[in-house]
């Protein structure tokens, strides 16, 4: 028997929606059958069957023993294009758009929740200026003003030779190479625009279906409910409450004090609007892309005005101050677009803000124009000395991006504090945490562009030192390189005692595994391999002390590299003239090191998506990380990959709701990896009604010991609880060999047992058997379908389901459906 086709006892009708998890697969591997067919969907994501089944629905007698396997793949969402590995440069934005979703759970405090979904937008505003300041200053100030301005630079690149300085040409003043310079900051701005808006086309602007109600739904009762949503006004996500829209959560808020449903029953995933970030996406689109191009306007300003003032030109600076002020003004509207309204989250909001989304920008652009028509004015006695004034950009940015963060953490502990659980991830600090990784990245790369830049530019001298003809690239960015060898000299520590405490714990372990299997004649080569496997996969429940180490060292060392750059004025290898002989030599291999360290980054970075555009083995590596942290919706950040979720979430809902109203039948989805983290979410967004018809089954699932404790908001213990009290049954399958999934640690309640159930021997066998004559492998997070309990476990819950309803066939039973019935004998559909 295949791992697709189980055989329940009774029940009627059933349908089994698979869901594959992080890597993708084929529906032919999912189905155990190489004739499947497409029934619904697209290229993109789609559900098959095997061409055997497709008429299920018009032939129920058929599957009186089996129920009906269907499969969903996603994996295109994410990995299927090799354009998309280019998004591996966007990595800042979508670990800085993660800390929006790692708040705290915390209920009656509005306030605060409002305040850190207004940080951490304010966080992801800086990621975006910083990127920009980056582009300023290569091509703006290391190129067109200090190489431009340099003979010695200037001649020995043809490229430059029309900007040359020496040469006296048109182009060769200095505020028209920095206009013409501009041009590379404002496309980069543009591209991102141009990205966001095109995913935006394919994602956040697909409506999810609505007015399709399970029938326990249709009644006066709860139409009567469901008139009840009163409209409120646009909050971030912490703010939202969900609609009332069944009649036991009509019944459940009558009996619950304030008449609040328990929020079990309206969870923050089960929201109308949580999987449509439409407007949301489109007004931080608009900001982001204003303050992009206001970067560019106010570096190429800023030169121009310091010149007119020192060349006492009073009309020129008169028209720079005045370029100035209307920088300032559309940067404070900026700031209010950003700071005044999040995510709204309790229904679907269909509005969208024409006007803002499209000024903004405009006037941005408008004022960039003029800034660089300015700055191209005819000024023949100005020359380029020195630097443009990076250093005070760079500094602002670091020391706004460090008081947020710590800002951040403070609310994230005060929302911690009265609803704290040993199992939320470094104490409520992972969003904190994870912004300050997020700013590392963006330094990273934003100074690993620069210091590469320079490094080219200035030949074979060390950036800053002063033996090549650029000065070189703002001292920040220097100090910054310089502490990377100073980090990861810091964390050789808990990286050796990881080490060291794994395999005292694969030695604990040998005695355990061998009590496991029951042997009699234990091999201590087999037992060292399974012990240290499970050893080697708990190194995932240390990865919030790691991460908080690397947070806070990053924090500390940031604060060091602002102070020592703005007390010296100097690069470290010039800091330190004068000094003992061994700190002097520190300071300069620090600088080398990080120097190189920056630059090998961003290189690394760029050869990565290279690879995965040619290699369909590497793109499927780097596809995985996108489908762990894109996940959630763009709420911070608009220019971070967008979320497939968006997609796949409202497929796998309307799927179930037309089963379970075309056939009335029973029906369990079952999830894999990350796929059981969709499932769960699907099965929040379906009305209660339907609900109660559904069995879930997980297996190597991250829901509580990766979603759980990074987000426990939305994946805490109270809503898996919730999960498990408001669906008909649900079963977990883990190993303790899987380094991702794990127990969800929902125990028994009422009637209900618990959700785990008990580990599964990773092998199936220790040694040789009659039914395993050949060794069996360590499977890990791999191949949980082909271990005996899980088609048991998957037959138990279809058992448990209550029986089909009645099937009705009259004109309603197309009505509205996607199902292959309803679609004709082809079963096919666009989607």
């Amino acid at each position: 028997m295949s791992p697709a086709t189980p055989a329940p006892k009774s029940g009627g009708a059933a349908l089994e929606l698979l869901v594959h998890g992080v890597g993708g697969a084929t529906p032919q591997d999912m189905l155990d059958d190489p004739r499947t067919v497409r029934v619904t969907g697209d290229t993109t994501a789609a559900m098959y069957r095997r061409a055997d089944d497709l008429d299920a629905e018009e032939h129920p007698e058929r599957y009186a023993e089996r129920p009906v396997p269907e499969a969903y793949c996603w994996s295109n969402l994410t990995s299927g294009n090799g354009a998309r590995a280019l998004w591996l440069l966007l990595l800042p934005f979508m670990v800085v758009n993660l800390a929006h979703w790692m708040r705290p759970p915390a209920h009656g405090r509005p306030g605060l929740l409002r305040l850190y979904g207004v940080l951490v937008r304010l966080v992801a505003l800086t990621l975006t200026v910083l990127l920009t300041a980056a582009a300023c200053e290569v091509a703006l100030d290391l190129t067109a003003w200090q190489c431009a301005g340099a003979a010695a630079c200037a001649e020995d690149r043809s490229w430059l030779g029309f900007l040359s300085a020496e040469r006296g040409g048109w182009w060769s003043q200095p505020g028209r190479r920095l206009a013409l310079a501009a041009v590379v900051p404002a496309v980069l701005v543009g591209l991102l625009w141009y990205l966001s808006n095109r995913t935006w086309s394919a994602y956040e602007a697909q409506r999810p279906p609505t007015g399709y109600d399970d029938p326990g739904a249709e009644t006066p009762q709860a139409a009567a409910a469901a008139t009840r949503v009163a409209p409120a006004p646009d909050a971030d996500s912490s703010d939202a409450e969900a609609a009332i829209v069944d009649p036991a959560e009509a019944d459940a808020a009558a009996d619950a004090p304030g008449g609040q449903p328990p929020s079990w029953l309206r969870p923050a995933l089960g929201r109308p609007g949580f999987w449509y970030g439409r407007r949301s996406v489109a007004r931080l689109r608009a900001a982001h892309t204003a303050a992009g191009l206001l970067t560019v306007a106010a570096a190429v300003t800023g030169a121009a005005v310091g010149h007119d003032r020192t060349a006492a030109d009073p009309f020129a600076e008169t028209l720079g101050r005045g370029l100035q002020a209307g920088l300032l003004v559309l940067a404070a509207v900026v700031l209010w677009v950003v700071c005044r309204r999040g995510r709204s989250e309790k229904r679907l909001d269909l509005r969208v803000e024409r006007a803002l989304v499209s000024w903004l920008p405009c006037s941005s652009l408008v004022l960039l124009l003029l800034a660089l028509v300015h700055a191209g004015w005819s000024r023949p006695g100005w020359r380029s000395a020195g630097t443009l004034p990076g250093d005070v950009a760079f500094g602002a940015l670091t020391l706004a991006q460090g008081g947020l963060v710590v800002a951040l953490g403070i609310v994230a502990l005060l929302l911690h504090r009265p609803h704290r659980h040993p199992r939320t991830a470094l104490y409520g600090l992972g969003g904190p945490a994870v912004a300050m990784l997020a700013c590392a990245l963006g330094g990273v790369m934003s100074g690993g562009v620069a210091q590469r830049v320079a490094d080219w530019l200035d030949g074979p001298a060390t950036p800053g030192m002063g033996e090549g003809p650029l000065i070189g690239p703002p001292v920040l960015l220097s100090w910054q390189a310089s502490v990377i060898p100073v980090l990861l000299l810091m964390l050789l520590a808990p990286c050796a005692f990881l080490v060291l405490r794994t395999a005292r714990a694969a030695r604990r372990l040998g005695p355990v595994v061998e009590a496991d299997y029951g042997t009699k004649d234990p091999d201590p080569v087999r037992t060292g391999r399974i012990a240290a496997g499970r050893a080697r996969a708990g190194l995932t429940d240390t990865a919030p002390a790691l991460v908080g180490i690397v947070s806070g060292a990053t924090l500390l060392l940031g604060a060091a590299s602002v102070a020592g750059a703005w007390a010296s004025d100097n690069v470290p290898g010039r800091a330190f003239d004068g000094a003992h002989p061994a700190v002097a030599s520190a300071a300069h291999t620090a600088q080398a090191l990080g120097s190189w360290m920056i630059g090998f980054g961003f290189i690394l970075f760029v050869t990565w998506g290279r690879r995965a555009y040619k290699d369909a083995s590497a793109r499927r590596t780097i596809g995985i990380l996108w489908d762990v942290g894109t996940f959630w919706p763009r709420a911070a950040h608009p220019f971070a990959p967008p979320c497939y979720a968006e997609r796949a979430v409202p497929d796998l809902t309307w799927r179930m709701r037309s089963w379970t109203r075309h056939t009335g039948g029973r029906l369990v989805i079952s999830g894999h990896s990350q796929g059981s983290v969709l499932a769960a979410a699907a099965v929040w967004q379906l009305p209660p009604g339907t609900r109660r018809r559904v069995a879930l089954l997980t297996y190597g699932s991250p829901l509580e010991r990766l979603y759980g404790r990074w987000f426990p908001a939305y994946f805490g213990p109270d809503a898996l609880r919730g999960l498990h009290r408001t669906v008909h049954c649900w079963s977990n399958l883990y190993r303790a060999t899987d380094p991702i999934g794990g127990p969800v640690r929902v125990p028994a309640e009422g009637d209900k047992p618990a959700v785990d159930c008990p580990v599964l021997l990773d092998p199936v066998a220790y040694g040789r058997t009659h039914a395993h004559p050949l060794p069996e492998p360590i499977l890990g997070h791999s191949d949980y379908q082909a271990h005996p309990s899980f088609a048991t476990e998957r037959t138990g819950l279809l058992d448990r389901l209550p029986p089909t309803l009645p099937r009705q066939r009259s004109d309603e039973d197309g009505h509205g459906s996607d199902g292959p019935a309803a679609q004709g004998s082809s079963g096919r559909s666009s989607g």
